[in-house]
């Protein structure tokens, strides 16, 4: 079975966050025993990215959604870090700046989309517009509750100019989110990412969930589907996110285009060179 039918939220079904194990690791018991694995996404991505690319007629934005230590920077250097920087772009969503609020909340997030042959990953994107604001009550329910409509929209229209779309959600238990935070007092290079807001979110944690399980049932679509990956273990959640990347790009079919040289030509050219720089 597919890595994409595993993870993936249907359409039209309710998802419960809790009956999901962010432990599970499927027929691995740990990091080594998914090494090959995880090396031959690394080169399967490099190699479908490179295609996309060059063929130049569709792209991928890949969301990445889940609390504070879920792995979304971590993902990012994972996924990205296989691919070319020529046709690959980051995009990190922060509290609005003065003029992103004063538009729509879609204003923002259409302008960083992915133009052809390009791949771009949203760190956070559209959707914290139906969870912070709804856990920290900054917009009433009938304000957030109509942007489920909206949002399913956008993206509709996005994948019929040619934009796939892919929806992480990581998934991490509250034990786990502690564990990570202690790794990084403890970690001089990463102490910098540290804030008490980072503590004080775990207190909403049950708001969080029912959001997210909310979000992620109203917005999971046949042509944008939400996978909820199990991401207590880093290696595990790399791994299901490259299989899933690798799925959606294979069922592109992309083609290199065809020269616009003549080879045969440019080929003798060529020879013709080497042989006049081997008789100096």
């Amino acid at each position: 079975m597919k890595y994409s039918e595993i993870f993936q939220i249907k359409p039209e079904t309710r998802v419960k966050l809790s009956s999901i194990d962010p432990d599970y690791t499927g027929d691995f018991k740990n990091k080594s025993s998914a090494k090959n694995k995880i090396e031959k996404c690394i080169r399967e991505l490099r190699d479908f990215q490179y295609r996309l690319y060059a063929d130049g007629k569709s792209s991928l934005l890949i969301c990445l959604q889940g609390l504070d230590a879920a792995g979304k920077d971590g993902t990012i250097v994972h996924v990205l870090g296989a691919m070319d920087p020529l046709g690959t772009r980051v995009c990190a969503f922060k509290v609005p700046s003065v003029e992103e609020a004063s538009h729509d909340f879609l204003w923002r997030i259409e302008k960083q989309v992915p133009s052809k042959g390009e791949v771009v990953i949203f760190n956070r994107s559209h959707y914290e517009d139906v969870l912070v604001v709804r856990v920290h009550k900054l917009v009433p329910q009938k304000v957030w509750s109509k942007r489920f409509n909206i949002i399913n929209n956008f993206e509709k229209e996005l994948v019929a100019n040619g934009t796939q779309i892919l929806k992480f959600y990581l998934h991490i238990s509250p034990e786990e989110q502690l564990r990570r935070f202690e790794q990084r007092l403890d970690d001089q290079s990463h102490q910098w990412k540290i804030s008490e807001s980072d503590y004080e979110e775990r207190e909403f944690w049950p708001e969080y969930m029912r959001a997210y399980e909310d979000a992620i049932s109203e917005t999971s679509t046949k042509y944008a589907p939400w996978y909820v990956v199990p991401s207590n273990h880093k290696w595990f959640r790399n791994l299901v996110i490259s299989k899933i990347v690798i799925e959606k790009f294979r069922a592109l079919k992309m083609e290199y285009p065809q020269p616009q040289v003549d080879i045969d030509k440019i080929r003798r050219k060529y020879h013709e060179a080497v042989k006049e720089a081997n008789r100096k």
